[in-house]
């Protein structure tokens, strides 16, 4: 069971597990290490601080020893209004509708995200973000589940985000998902954005971003990044075959793989070269229709 340390609103409080500490005023318990945040309607409702907190189907439990990106979450919590751990929780919501199991200790750092951006909003500042269209497409269901913050920002704090807010959301969404930090992510991003920044200039042109040929390269060039970090290698290579019958894609594609291995601090296997370079001539021929 757990008491009541804190209560912040009607339906957040901070409180700690009865089995494991007693109640010996306020100050003493604050300064304990095991506390948990637990949300749900009316859990604070009417509560004081050693009275027991009752966990409903709904409720939510977080425990405030969390350490992540942002900072530690008994500073967020301090910092920021229950309205903005709120917020988080119904994004968490959201994405747990389409993705299942979730990890919901990025709540601490995507409130704080939130905090922070609407304070900025307030003043009038914005943040652009030029990787919004590339976020959108390389995480779409992501940011398909961050667009419900839309609503509850503006009935909650009277401010009406932006897509290049929603978009940098659903890279905590992205990070709840699969255990990936948020500037991960965004560097994965950068680098989908600086592979398409380079075909573009060497063919003079604009690519489709709603082609199938464009979905395809940007997800070869996500999952290019993960097996390089992770430190998997591709089963055989079609660097000879590429070279030799595509050499301008091969080129481009041997640019991008050293420009990307500088970004993310890890050494492109080889082979990528080649398969990369086939993505490449979908997407500025079509003349490659064949499954990788």
């Amino acid at each position: 069971m757990y008491k009541v340390v804190r209560v912040l609103n009607h339906n957040t409080v901070i409180a700690a597990l009865d089995d494991c500490e007693k109640l010996h005023g306020k100050e003493n318990l604050l300064d304990k290490e095991d506390k948990y945040l637990l949300m749900g309607k009316g859990i604070g409702f009417g509560k004081k601080p050693g009275a027991a907190a009752e966990l409903k189907e709904d409720s939510r439990v977080y425990s405030l020893q969390e350490c992540g990106e942002r900072g530690d979450a008994k500073d967020i919590v301090d910092e920021v209004t229950p309205e903005y751990l709120e917020t988080a929780d119904i994004v968490l919501k959201e994405a747990e509708k389409m993705f299942g199991d979730i990890d919901r200790n990025i709540l601490f750092s995507l409130a704080d995200h939130i905090f922070y951006a609407v304070k900025r909003m307030k003043k009038g500042e914005r943040i652009s973000n030029p990787l919004t269209e590339d976020i959108r497409l390389l995480f779409h269901m992501e940011y398909k589940a961050a667009l419900c913050v839309i609503p509850v920002i503006q009935e909650k704090f009277g401010i009406l985000i932006d897509d290049d807010e929603v978009g940098y959301i659903a890279l905590h969404v992205h990070s709840a998902i699969d255990n990936e930090k948020v500037s991960d992510a965004m560097q994965t991003a950068r680098a989908v954005r600086q592979c398409v920044d380079i075909v573009e200039r060497a063919i003079d042109k604009k690519i489709d971003i709603m082609s199938l040929a464009y979905n395809r390269l940007m997800n070869h060039v996500r999952y290019m990044i993960v097996r390089t970090i992770k430190g998997e290698k591709l089963k055989m290579s079609l660097n000879d075959y590429m070279s030799i019958k595509y050499p301008d894609e091969f080129a481009m594609a041997e640019k991008i793989c050293d420009e990307i291995s500088g970004m993310i601090k890890h050494k492109l296997n080889k082979a990528e070269i080649g398969y990369l370079a086939m993505h490449i001539c979908r997407v500025t021929s079509g003349e490659l229709e064949a499954e990788e």
